[in-house]
């Protein structure tokens, strides 16, 4: 007569918990589905945002192509010396042929950096169907995978039930074959036939003591390399990418990682620093700053040297929204750059305070 030993409890505990609704298998699909259900409902609402984006951007291509063409038509019509007096009265320095030229030098550029953001969207929508159509498939190959799960249950609950009943109709490559799809070791397979053959061995004495509330089960089991704890408490992982950590810090801190660019987003997936790129933005934020200036100038977030600068600015006189609107002034130089061309206009004897950003 085969005793109820450790090892053979230890068994029995993985082919009762897969009797139930609280299997192991069944519990990591569960888990699964849930996630892959999250991953849906988020990408589908990021593919909206982004359709949305691309139709913004070519709207807004289309109005800068339109528009730039009627104004530059419109400056060609005019002449100068048609209104010679008025310019001269009011001391204004317009000439519509040289706005004319800059306007046909700023426009290309300017739709090629839209039509650039449209690109690196489009790029970004591809990535987010792809795992929306993952997640949907998931989901899809999880709902027949848990039917074949509970059929593979409903017959190992028939087994035990024959054996209970002392039917002799068990055969052990039968048992073999289902456990297999639970992935058992064949050791564990032949075991388990032969608990379930011969179920007087162990089986009925497990059996009693649960019946009786007797402690059999181990603190833990482990199925298929899962962890299961007695009560089942729920194992946290952090799964998350280092886009989602750096999307959940920005959404966090008040952020749509959909208003940077693609480019941009790779560039901070390069240097995050979640603590450094949340203390930039609080200090921003103290100092009265607006955050939007971030979204163009995303480097920022993790200069090392962003805080010194601002520092620098406001002690010679400059506020928030000096900063805010020349933002670019941070990115442009470094600490001591900053301060060398501060310097240089002391000794010239300008004053720092009154010089605009724009002319640093």
């Amino acid at each position: 007569m085969k005793m109820l030993t450790s090892e053979i409890t230890k068994l029995l505990d993985k082919l009762y918990n897969l009797r139930g609704e609280d299997s192991v298998i069944l519990t990591k699909m569960e888990k699964e589905r849930e996630e892959a259900e999250e991953t849906k409902t988020r990408t589908e609402k990021e593919k909206t945002n982004l359709q949305e984006r691309i139709e913004n951007l070519s709207e807004e291509e289309k109005v800068l192509s339109e528009e730039g063409d009627r104004l530059v038509t419109a400056l060609n019509k005019i002449k100068t010396e048609d209104y010679k007096n008025v310019l001269d009265k009011l001391n204004l320095d317009f000439d519509p042929s040289e706005l004319s030229k800059e306007i046909d030098y700023l426009l290309p550029k300017t739709i090629r950096k839209v039509q650039k953001e449209i690109n690196d969207t489009k790029k970004e929508l591809v990535k987010v169907e792809e795992e929306m159509n993952s997640s949907i498939a998931t989901i899809e190959e999880l709902a027949i995978r848990k039917e074949e799960a509970l059929s593979n249950q409903k017959k190992l609950n028939e087994y035990f039930d024959l054996a209970f009943k002392g039917n002799s109709n068990i055969t052990r490559d039968a048992v073999a074959s289902l456990l297999d799809n639970f992935e058992f070791s064949d050791e564990e397979q032949r075991e388990a036939a032969k608990i379930l053959m011969f179920p007087e061995d162990a089986l009925f004495e497990y059996e009693e003591r649960i019946q009786n509330g007797s402690e059999v089960r181990e603190e833990k089991v482990v199925v298929n390399n899962i962890v299961k704890e007695e009560e089942f408490k729920e194992i946290k992982e952090d799964n998350l990418s280092p886009k989602d950590r750096l999307v959940n810090t920005l959404t966090d801190l008040g952020f749509d990682y959909l208003d940077f660019t693609t480019s941009d987003v790779d560039d901070l997936l390069e240097h995050f620093d979640e603590e450094k790129l949340k203390d930039n933005v609080m200090f921003m934020k103290n100092k009265g700053v607006n955050l939007d200036m971030f979204v163009d100038n995303a480097k920022l977030l993790y200069d090392n040297e962003l805080q010194e600068k601002v520092e620098k600015l406001i002690s010679i006189g400059k506020k928030a929204k000096d900063i805010y609107l020349y933002p670019n002034i941070l990115s442009k130089y470094n600490k001591v750059d900053l301060d060398n061309t501060i310097s240089k206009f002391e000794n010239s004897g300008l004053d720092p305070k009154m010089v605009p950003l724009m002319a640093y």
